[in-house]
């Protein structure tokens, strides 16, 4: 690799601060807030607004919505249409 030209890449702390979430990762962003970690050593923090211990998706808290989407629209207007054709015969 060329010198100089890339960023730093360093171990780091991602906080969900919502539910007390943490884990330990490397990444190119920085932080002047620092934390130790459970091997004693200090790393910068970054805090996030979601992980995978609060998003709806992975905790199984996602609500489900039965709409239709577009290929059950058109099957609906298809058999509407079919209805119409085969009652005026």
């Amino acid at each position: 690799m060329r010198q100089g030209i890339h960023p730093k890449y360093e171990k780091v702390i991602f906080l969900d601060a919502s539910v007390g979430f943490s884990f330990l990762s490397a990444s190119t962003r920085s932080s002047s807030e620092t934390m130790e970690w459970e091997d004693g050593q200090t790393y910068p923090v970054i805090r996030v607004d979601s992980s995978s211990a609060s998003h709806p998706f992975y905790t199984g808290r996602q609500k489900h919505t039965e709409t239709g989407g577009r290929v059950d629209k058109f099957n609906q207007r298809l058999n509407a249409h079919k209805e119409r054709n085969n009652a005026s015969q």
